[in-house]
């Protein structure tokens, strides 16, 4: 398994392309703008793309979907079933003060928890983690955590947007991140990556 990162948008949203060496099967985590070294590195490694996944709906993470669609007719939009409100919301996903214009997503598959996303050798189960928004998730698969904007390095995601939730963010973070692996590398939706045992240490807001 191969994981690259990149910066995207005005808010430098991080977007991951993820993909199995063996079978180049991959997908695309958060295309929040469009992203010229993401679309030549698809192509440098031959890489055939199953999925735009989405950790949650907000205009900083999507940007760049309705592009790679476009690209890549093949390719499956996947997102949190309780996120779809989000998605076909333009003004709560805040896409026109965001990317410039209005984002309206119908995602191909809708994801709960337990669901598997599988490429090639790889496979990355969805953890259901409301709080930033109503329908975020995290994807999981041993040794690695998308986290979205659910938990950042030494920092958590807002919850004051429309369906933000405080204490529905700290009990994701508590009952379903934190019981990970320490070792756990945590690729978030902003800044660095940290660990889940880090986390666990020096996170002061959870």
């Amino acid at each position: 398994m191969k994981i690259l990162s990149y910066l995207a948008g005005p808010i430098k949203t991080n977007c991951y392309l993820t993909f199995d060496e063996e079978s180049l099967e991959g997908f695309v985590v958060d295309p929040g703008a469009h992203c010229q070294k993401l679309l030549d590195d698809i192509t440098k490694y031959g890489i055939t793309l199953k999925y735009v996944v989405l950790t949650h709906g907000h205009g900083d993470h999507i940007g760049g979907v309705e592009e790679l669609l476009e690209l890549y007719p093949a390719c499956q939009l996947l997102g949190g079933l309780k996120e779809e409100p989000l998605f076909l919301g333009k003004i709560d996903n805040s896409s026109r003060e965001i990317c410039g214009k209005d984002l309206i997503l119908h995602c191909d598959k809708l994801l709960a928890e337990g669901d598997e996303i599988t490429c090639g050798n790889m496979c990355f189960k969805v953890i259901e983690t409301p709080g930033h928004t109503p329908g975020g998730i995290c994807l999981y698969t041993p040794g690695v955590l998308f986290s979205g904007d659910t938990l950042f390095r030494q920092s958590i995601g807002r919850t004051d947007f429309p369906g933000g939730d405080q204490v529905a963010l700290f009990k994701s973070i508590r009952e379903k991140l934190y019981v990970l692996p320490e070792d756990t590398i945590v690729l978030p939706g902003h800044m660095e990556e940290t660990q889940i045992g880090f986390e666990k240490r020096y996170n002061y807001f959870v």
